[in-house]
């Protein structure tokens, strides 16, 4: 009876399979359409010119968990939001012609977290987990050995170079990320003084909301985290009547109004709402603080467009800002919630934010000029987040592999190495044939059971394109980045790079793809590919 019932599925499968559709082009059929994009591209490739000038301006974009399979499953979501198949979309970050790959280990374990990570990539020197901008010399939430091993970040580099600085990101501007740029923490969760231990304050540490209006001078804070910078109990202006929004603080400092009584005599504007935020004129603005939220900003398909920006409008803003300065300007811009939603297993929340961090990316090119300004794009770490199955061409990205499991049931394409999406029950899958895996609160299968999904080790790419792009490339330690970038615009230490460096001509980069019509139709042979395929699976299952 199980055997019969087990080959009526895979004839059921097999059917499934053969009446599958691919929506491959035509044009994909002839060989030349393949031999002339590779021409064109190998072209593109051979006529550039290394830009060897020194960067008047540095672009810093971290997709935070934006690993390997997370671009390329972002890459096909973008394509397919637009009405494509997806696969061969490309990306902004797909046209930068400088790639290489960096190791994220931390001092203390193979997989890291942000934290240590941040403090590789932005100050030079790998560290422990959970530490932030200190050396592998401190110890995680031990305040005795922080002092002494503070290291300080490109961001600072750049200031004291006589630049403008900033930060944008779409978590809090205490997390991690963000406050690498500026902070020293033997902990990264010391957000306000009520996060931090009476021996820590007694030991003479401070807690990382202090730290942002007092280490460094910095021009643009855009981000969240309002209630880490108030007297515990203010009411947050955007919910009064919510009680986790309230300020934090036990100081009974409001580090915002101290913020804008430190630049008397300057245009300083802070800002909560995006009707207030509109309104900030760059010309006529030296320094901006922008929190949208009490914690983090609200994931890009939640978010409330009458009330916070997107990251593209941050973005935007912060460079206006930024580069009226004539010596230039460093800053740093974090898609922050795409590891945030990989840690609660939802592919759609992650693939989205990595979507719009890249139309960020876009505006920034389009802002900035090329032969002055250094762009830098990579991740800080990955998620056990995996593509697999065998989709047919053009399938939604979020969607079931069409060739299901041996226990008779489908899969998604896209899933977590662990995670909270565990649900065997009694030795068995969930039966989601009719469960709409498109949804943003969706969560994916993981094989094994965890509250949050963690983080993954392996390397994560570094892209780059303007002045000096060429020396981000090879397999590099994540430190390596901060030196590079500190190089390329002769901030920091090393100055070898501002002995008279040449101006040399240069090209666009932009790798285009001709399609040679946009949608086409399917012909005989995708079908026949399409029934061999089946065959094939059918084959493996008997």
């Amino acid at each position: 009876m199980t055997m019969e019932v087990t080959r009526v599925s895979v004839l059921a499968l097999f059917l499934l399979l053969a009446c599958g559709s691919s929506d491959a082009k035509v044009e994909e059929e002839n060989p030349e359409f393949w031999r002339s994009q590779a021409q064109k591209s190998l072209q593109t490739v051979l006529d550039r010119r290394l830009n060897t000038n020194v960067a008047k301006n540095i672009l810093f974009f971290l997709g935070d968990g934006m690993g390997i399979t997370t671009y390329t499953a972002a890459r096909i979501l973008k394509g397919q939001l637009q009405n494509e198949t997806g696969e061969e979309t490309v990306m902004t970050m797909d046209t930068f012609p400088n790639v290489g790959l960096v190791k994220t280990y931390s001092v203390d374990f193979q997989i890291p977290d942000s934290a240590a990570t941040a403090t590789a990539y932005l100050c030079g020197v790998k560290t422990n987990l959970n530490t932030v901008g200190v050396s592998a010399a401190a110890r995680n939430g031990a305040c005795k050995t922080q002092k002494g091993n503070e290291v300080t970040s490109i961001l600072k580099w750049a200031k004291d170079a006589g630049k403008s600085v900033g930060i944008v990101t779409t978590t809090r501007v205490q997390h991690a990320t963000p406050a690498t740029t500026y902070a020293h923490s033997a902990s990264r969760k010391w957000y306000s003084d009520a996060d931090m231990s009476d021996a820590a304050k007694r030991d003479g540490c401070t807690d990382i909301s202090s730290q942002l209006i007092k280490n460094t001078d910095i021009d643009v804070i855009i981000g969240g985290g309002r209630k880490y910078m108030t007297p515990k109990g203010t009411k947050d202006p955007e919910y009064p009547g919510d009680y986790a929004s309230r300020g934090k603080r036990q100081d009974g400092r409001d580090l915002i109004n101290e913020w804008q009584s430190m630049k008397l005599g300057k245009v300083a504007r802070y800002v909560w709402n995006k009707t207030d935020f509109d309104a900030v004129d760059p010309e006529n603005t030296d320094y901006l603080m922008a929190l949208f939220e009490p914690g983090d900003l609200r994931f890009e398909t939640e978010r409330d467009p009458k009330m916070d920006p997107s990251i593209v409008e941050t973005t935007e803003k912060a460079i206006r800002i930024l580069q009226k300065n004539p010596k230039g300007f460093f800053l740093l811009v974090e898609g922050g919630r795409i590891d945030q939603a990989h840690h609660d297993g939802r592919a759609y929340m992650s693939l989205h934010e990595t979507v719009a961090f890249d139309y960020a990316i876009a505006k920034g090119l389009e802002l900035t000029k090329e032969e002055e300004t250094l762009t830098v794009v990579m991740a800080d770490h990955s998620h056990p987040f995996t593509f697999n199955g065998y989709p047919f061409r053009g399938q939604s990205i979020l969607g079931k592999s069409p060739l299901w499991a041996r226990d008779v049931l489908p899969y998604t394409t896209l899933m977590y190495g662990n995670g909270p999406g565990h649900k065997i029950t009694n030795g068995k899958r969930p039966d989601i044939r009719n469960v709409d895996t498109k949804t943003k609160d969706y969560v994916q299968l993981s094989a094994v059971p965890t509250e949050s999904t963690t983080h993954s080790g392996e390397d994560v790419a570094v892209l780059a394109r303007g002045p000096m792009a060429h020396i981000f490339q090879g397999v590099q330690e994540q430190n390596y980045v901060a030196h590079a970038m500190a190089y390329a615009a002769c901030v920091g230490a090393d100055l070898r790079h501002c002995q008279g460096q040449p101006t040399p001509d240069l090209v666009h980069t932009t790798l285009t793809h001709d399609r040679n019509g946009a949608e086409g139709v399917r012909g005989s042979a995708v079908l026949l590919s399409s029934l061999l395929s089946a065959l094939l699976a059918l084959k493996v299952l008997m």
